[in-house]
């Protein structure tokens, strides 16, 4: 019974028991890279994932049965075709894991992470179960190893944006820089942004910074200056 169960999920051709094997072990590893994302807050988890991937499975397995089907393997069909408009048709599904937020971007890796989930599910559906396996390694390898040698290679360096938001129309921000030059933290940009409605203004701060810059003291002398309504400290970095 073994033996036959084996070989139906190694036959070249499309099978029932093959097929299902295929959706399974894709929906397994699409999970397991959706855990990873998951466990670092992203939105799209372990069912997004795992979804897509087995998704994307399902679309090889019916991009190969078609031909073999309907046309005996023969060179008039084309088993290219429906796996091919996965591959463009993910991308919709990546740019809406990228969230922009007014010099902030987040969710880029959460996107890649997508569109090669998706090429595991492909991979799986047309057989390579090692291939599929290894490369789901390697993503969750590169996703943790990665990450750990970027924050010790870019140590003392993190890419944070202070938002600032001040009642009236500014005309000069050196009152607010100088609080920044003070706690010696870096600002790589700036981005601006007008409401006359309300008479104020939204200041966006790229600043480089390390562990040991004190954001409570640059808070408060920032505050100090007046007229601060909110002050907003994220991780540009995490995505």
């Amino acid at each position: 019974m073994l033996d036959y169960i084996l070989e139906q999920i190694n036959a070249p051709g499309i099978n029932t028991i093959g097929s299902i094997f295929k959706l399974l072990l894709s929906l397994t590893l699409g999970a397991t890279v959706g855990l990873e994302r998951r466990h670092k807050g992203q939105i799209a988890g372990m069912r997004t994932f795992a979804l897509i991937t087995m998704g994307a499975a399902l679309a090889m397995i019916l991009s190969l049965y078609i031909p073999q089907h309907y046309f005996g393997m023969t060179k008039n069909g084309d088993p290219e075709r429906i796996a091919a408009q996965v591959i463009s048709g993910i991308g919709f599904l990546g740019a809406g894991a990228i969230i922009q937020m007014k010099g902030s971007v987040r969710g880029l890796t959460t996107a890649a992470g997508i569109w090669v989930s998706a090429c595991i599910g492909l991979t799986v559906g047309a057989g390579l179960y090692l291939v599929s396996i290894v490369a789901c390694a390697t993503i969750i390898f590169v996703l943790l190893t990665f990450e750990l040698c970027e924050k010790h290679l870019f140590r003392g360096g993190e890419m944070k944006i202070v938002r600032l938001k001040v009642g009236k129309i500014l005309t000069d921000a050196d009152t607010y820089r100088d609080s920044f030059r003070a706690f010696r933290v870096h600002i790589s940009d700036e981005y601006l942004r007008y409401d006359y409605t309300h008479d104020t203004t939204i200041i966006n701060f790229m600043v480089r910074s390390n562990s040991a810059t004190d954001f409570i003291g640059l808070f408060n002398d920032l505050h100090a200056k007046g007229n601060v309504l909110s002050l907003t400290l994220t991780n540009e970095m995490n995505n």
